[in-house]
C-alpha cells in the first residue's frame, strides 16, 4: 500500500519544466545589454545637449561642448600619437609645425584639419595643403610646394620667387644659388617669359649673369664677361634669335665689348669698351641675316 501511495504521489506531482533556448539566450546577455543600454542613453543625452546649445546660443557654447567631446575622446584614448608629413622640400619645418598647433598626447578630436590647412596655405613656400584626421590617434599632412624660379634683385634686397614672381624666401638664399638672377623693378612677374626664350639658346643663356628689367619696359642682359645686351621692347624673343646667329658665325659674344644695342630693327650697334679697339662691325651677309628677325 505504501508504494503504490508513493506512486499516486508521485505521479500526481508535475515534471519541472525546461527553459527554452531564447531565455537561456537573454539570460547570458543580460550582463551585456545593460551596458549597451547606458551608452545609448549617454550618447542620446549628449545628442540632446548639443541640440539645446545650438538653440540657445549657436556660437560661444558650441565650442564648449566641442571640448567637452574632446576631453571626452581624450579619456577614450583618442589623442594624437603621429602626424605624417609628405611633400616637403623647402619649407622650414618648424613652420609648420606652428602652423598645425598640434603636439603629441593632444585630443585628436579638438584638431581641425580645416583650420590647420588654412594657417599651412599662409606659408610661402606652401601653394596647397590638404590635411586628414585618421583615428584613432594620426595626423596626415600633404603640402604642394611653390617651386623656386629664380633670384631677384631690388631695393638692394635678394629674394627667393617662384615662376609666377611670388616671394617664397628671404633667408639662407646660398642653396639656391644656380637660379638664375633677376633685377628691378618688375623682374619677378616678368622673368619667366624671357628665361623661357632665352632657355632655347643654351649658349647664350650660359654666358648670362643676369636678366635687367628696364624702367618696367623692356630687358637688358648682363653676361659674365661684363657685356650688356640691350634687348628691343616686345621682341625679345626675336633679338634673342639674331644673336644666337651671329655668336654662331662670328663669335660676337667673344669680344670686349661694353654693350650690344639691338633696340633698333634695321641696325645693331656695338659699343666698345674702353680698354679695346674700336669693335669690328659683323659683315653685309651677316647683318643681313641679324635683320630678318
Amino acid at each position: 500500500m505504501a508504494r503504490e501511495r508513493l506512486a499516486r504521489t508521485s505521479a500526481t506531482q508535475k515534471e519541472p519544466s525546461r527553459p527554452s533556448r531564447l531565455r537561456i539566450w537573454m539570460r547570458r546577455r543580460r550582463g551585456l545589454a545593460r551596458p549597451s543600454l547606458y551608452a545609448a542613453m549617454g550618447l542620446g543625452a549628449i545628442g540632446v545637449l548639443v541640440l539645446a546649445v545650438r538653440a540657445i546660443d549657436p556660437g560661444a557654447r558650441m565650442r564648449d561642448v566641442a571640448s567637452s567631446l574632446a576631453g571626452l575622446g581624450d579619456t577614450a584614448g583618442l589623442s594624437v600619437n603621429a602626424v605624417i608629413l609628405e611633400g616637403r622640400h623647402n619649407t622650414p619645418r618648424d613652420m609648420i609645425v606652428a602652423a598645425l598647433g598640434v603636439s603629441r598626447g593632444d585630443p585628436i578630436l579638438d584638431f581641425s584639419p580645416e583650420a590647420a590647412r588654412q594657417r599651412l596655405e599662409t606659408i610661402a613656400w606652401v601653394q596647397r595643403a590638404h590635411v586628414e584626421r585618421h583615428l584613432p590617434s594620426t595626423i596626415v599632412v600633404r603640402i604642394e610646394e611653390r617651386q623656386p624660379f629664380a633670384i631677384w634683385q631690388h631695393n638692394g634686397r635678394f629674394v627667393i620667387i617662384d615662376a609666377a614672381g611670388k616671394v617664397v624666401a628671404t633667408e639662407r638664399l646660398d642653396q639656391f644659388g644656380s637660379l638664375p638672377l633677376l633685377v628691378g623693378a618688375g623682374a619677378d612677374t616678368s622673368g619667366h617669359a624671357l628665361y623661357t626664350a632665352l632657355a632655347r639658346h643654351t649658349e647664350l643663356r650660359d654666358r648670362v649673369q643676369a636678366m635687367v628689367r628696364i624702367q618696367e619696359r623692356r630687358w637688358n642682359l648682363r653676361l659674365h664677361n661684363g657685356t650688356d645686351v640691350l634687348l628691343p621692347e616686345g621682341h625679345e624673343a626675336a633679338a634673342l634669335e639674331r644673336l644666337a646667329e651671329l655668336q654662331q658665325e662670328a663669335r660676337l659674344l667673344d669680344r670686349p665689348l661694353a654693350a650690344i644695342d639691338m633696340r633698333l630693327p634695321d641696325r645693331l650697334v656695338l659699343r666698345p669698351t674702353r680698354q679695346a679697339e674700336p669693335a669690328e662691325q659683323p659683315s653685309p651677309q651677316q647683318a643681313s641675316r641679324a635683320r630678318r628677325g
